[in-house]
């Protein structure tokens, strides 16, 4: 598959606009489809090499978005801890072999979405007393799966769904902790030799759907029907999960 560039193209296209999306206010569950979708065309550990510096260009959008309304309390807390999940996630993707890390990614698609199935509707309902050790474990887990397959949103997700934020603080707090995170993986990366400017360059020309992502999702997130758009997007995650195990 990977040598069909049509799909190849085709399917890049879709995932940074789905990447664009879903920072302009989505949510992270759609942005959490572009690893396992992308790791249908291209080896899995070619994958998030690619796409960090997509990534890294979409949090620009989304930081200025929300400029300081984030809570900078919680980001003390989280990125620190993210630093261990950081070298955790290192430490898997260069002692495992593609075929391993491919399945290791449907498992934490799998993972993702038995969240939003099981863990997520029951949150409003669960009385939290905050303690400092679950930030920790929310920084060290997040960093460790947006590492090994940019899946971090969860962990991040849970944390500050508990710390009651507003809106507009829980948007922009999220978006600052990635956008840094993303610059903190940079290194790990690049001692993964996981960056091929050559592929980056061959996708270049595609970069200018991140700002008509960004654009719509803006547009979209007060139109669509937040629970439907759930199911189908978990239902999509559960199909490419399956699809990484074949």
């Amino acid at each position: 598959m990977a040598d069909n560039n049509v799909l190849f193209y085709a399917m890049t296209a879709l995932v940074i606009l789905l990447i664009g999306l879903s920072k302009g206010g989505l949510g992270g569950t759609l942005g959490s489809v572009a690893t396992p979708l992308m790791a249908l065309v291209m080896p899995a550990d070619q994958v998030i090499g690619l796409l960090l510096p997509v990534l890294m260009i979409t949090d620009l959008f989304a930081v200025v978005t929300h400029w300081r309304q984030w809570e900078g309390r919680i980001l003390w807390l989280l990125l620190p801890a993210s630093l261990i999940g950081i070298a955790a996630g290192t430490f898997f993707i260069t002692g495992v072999s593609e075929e391993v890390l491919r399945k290791g990614l449907g498992v934490i698609v799998l993972l993702f979405a038995l969240y939003k199935i099981g863990v997520e509707p029951r949150l409003t309902n669960w009385t939290y007393r905050p303690l400092p050790w679950h930030g920790l474990l929310a920084g060290s887990v997040a960093g460790f799966t947006s590492t090994v397959a940019h899946i971090g949103g969860p962990p991040i997700a849970i944390y500050l769904l508990m710390q009651k934020q507003t809106p507009r603080a829980f948007v922009a707090t999220n978006a600052l902790f990635f956008a840094i995170l993303n610059w903190l993986k940079v290194p790990s990366y690049a001692y993964a030799g996981l960056f091929d400017p050559a592929k980056l360059l061959r996708i270049i020309w595609l970069l200018p759907l991140i700002p008509a992502g960004v654009w719509v999702g803006k547009w979209a997130s007060t139109r669509i029907d937040k629970p439907t758009f759930d199911r189908l997007i978990i239902g999509l995650l559960v199909l490419t999960a399956l699809l990484l195990f074949t």
